[in-house]
């Protein structure tokens, strides 16, 4: 990568299946990793996340280069792949580990956020109020490594084909140019 400028954004939208299957095809996203972060339990797995006893969050966390997809833009994205108005909740996934949040590795991105916010909530964006917390990065801890590129390796399982399926068909109809390896690119 030599010489590549790189941020790091960690989001969570729900089940990160989901998130990290839409966030690996953007050009300028240089890594995904689904994991967990906010929570009070160090190292927690999976199945501790579940109980809703953690604090944690379903979240990723992207490696991106600034110079060909900003932070901004990146949530730009993040707020049409899944439904930032449910409290806890993202479809069929319910409890505290599916909330949606951003957590913010510094005062630009928590600027940066607050406005994205402010700008869909005075646009309408959404038809209920958006309850997505903006909160400072405090830790990240990977997910096992069978829930890395779930979709990729299991897209005929029923949740993918059911539920993250439609989700990305949508997502690829409305960043079709902003895609890996697309015809005109992104900048």
């Amino acid at each position: 990568m030599g010489g590549t400028r790189t941020e790091v954004a960690t989001l969570a939208g729900g089940c990160f299946w989901c998130t990290e299957a839409a966030f690996d095809e953007l050009e300028g996203v240089l890594d995904v990793v689904p994991g967990y972060a906010g929570g009070h339990v160090p190292n927690p797995s999976y199945e501790q996340v579940c109980t809703g006893t953690t604090g944690h969050a379903e979240a990723v966390q992207i490696t991106f280069d600034p110079d060909r997809i900003s932070y901004r833009e990146l949530l730009e994205v993040f707020f049409t792949i899944h439904d930032p108005t449910t409290p806890n909740r993202q479809g069929p996934d319910v409890g505290h580990q599916y909330r949606s949040a951003i957590f913010c590795h510094s005062p630009e991105q928590e600027q940066v956020a607050r406005e994205v916010i402010e700008e869909m909530e005075r646009e309408g964006v959404w038809p209920d109020p958006i309850v997505t917390e903006v909160v400072p990065f405090t830790n990240f801890y990977p997910a096992e490594e069978y829930h890395r590129d779930y979709y990729r390796r299991h897209p005929d399982q029923a949740y993918c084909a059911a539920v993250i399926a439609p989700k990305l068909e949508k997502f690829r109809k409305r960043y079709r140019d902003r895609l890996k390896g697309s015809a005109g690119g992104h900048r």
